[in-house]
């Protein structure tokens, strides 16, 4: 069975410079910070939660009834995978590690696109931040028993390029969001996905179980459809493109071999062989860079952009 590898705090407590995840690092969102700081924790969420499903709905620009909130991502790819237990799954080459734990535990076996009734995709992925090859093209052949899972979680982040569906593919597919790691908030678990146009969601609604999201999680989604939130975001995403450029040079100085990525991450070699070593060293001295084994990639580690500081100090300590 997978082991899942997060990166983020682990038995050394929290990193002072923490390069392993992609959470924006311009954040946290000041506006999405207060809301969850006021929300009423004292009470119940409406359990059919109307208002935050017709907020998201008039964001996205479609029909409420296509909304499916979700405690967090990896608790909607566990549920629409227990929806295809038994069935086969079609995983891209480098992907997040929950798509397999979820599909080893409820059952699916790994097939090639067209054999799978359930296909994962995501854009920018992860870990290299890049489009999806041939993606278009996959949605095109979906057939009427195959269900296409697009994990949107770092689409909000992405500081280059564009996205490679139109709007009549992306309706076609699942829609997945995270918007937690955009606003800079990962410590508040909520997410929600948007259904294909025409889809039955019957199944995932009967598999969620009575309020997946809190309060907390409920003022987060909230905020994130505000204007306040999205103008904080935009201006975000210039910082990050900044850090960015300077991230890469520094790592190139380094003598390490950087991935080309679209998004507020990416992947680089080390020069080297003795990374797991260095990745020791280096979280010794408060720094933690993701290493991409977990992902496919040996020899690789995933940088989230960080600002100026914290790439000093990784070129100090490196």
């Amino acid at each position: 069975m997978y082991a899942p590898v997060h990166g983020g705090p682990d038995a050394l407590g929290v990193p002072q410079f923490d390069f392993s995840t992609n959470s924006n690092a311009c954040g946290p969102c000041p506006h999405a910070l207060v809301a969850v700081q006021q929300a009423d924790a004292t009470r119940y969420p409406n359990p059919q939660y109307t208002a935050l499903k017709e907020q998201l709905a008039a964001f996205h620009g479609v029909d409420a009834r296509r909304i499916v909130l979700a405690a967090s991502a990896s608790e909607f790819i566990h549920r629409i995978s227990a929806a295809h237990q038994r069935q086969r799954v079609y995983l891209p080459p480098h992907h997040y590690g929950d798509y397999l734990q979820a599909a080893q535990a409820w059952g699916l076996a790994p097939a090639e696109a067209e054999q799978a009734q359930l296909l994962w995709a995501c854009e920018p992925s992860s870990p290299l931040g890049q489009a999806h090859a041939g993606l278009p093209a996959l949605v095109d052949s979906l057939r009427a028993d195959q269900q296409l899972v697009l994990d949107c979680a770092y689409a909000p982040l992405r500081l280059e390029g564009r996205a490679s569906l139109d709007a009549a593919q992306t309706d076609r597919v699942w829609q997945m969001w995270t918007p937690n790691k955009a606003l800079g908030l990962t410590g508040i678990r909520a997410a929600y996905a948007i259904a294909p146009l025409g889809a039955d969601t019957a199944a995932l609604r009967a598999l969620c179980p009575s309020w997946p999201v809190g309060a907390h999680g409920v003022a987060l989604l909230q905020a994130w459809c505000e204007p306040t939130s999205q103008q904080w975001l935009a201006q975000s995403l210039v910082t990050l493109r900044e850090w960015k450029a300077r991230q890469l040079i520094l790592c190139r100085t380094l003598g390490w071999e950087c991935l080309p990525s679209d998004a507020n991450f990416f992947c680089a070699r080390p020069s080297g062989d003795d990374l797991p070593q260095r990745l020791q060293h280096l979280r010794a001295r408060g720094i933690k860079l993701r290493d991409a084994t977990s992902f496919g990639l040996p020899g690789y580690v995933r940088l989230g952009v960080l600002p100026p500081l914290a790439q000093d100090a990784l070129a100090s300590a490196g």
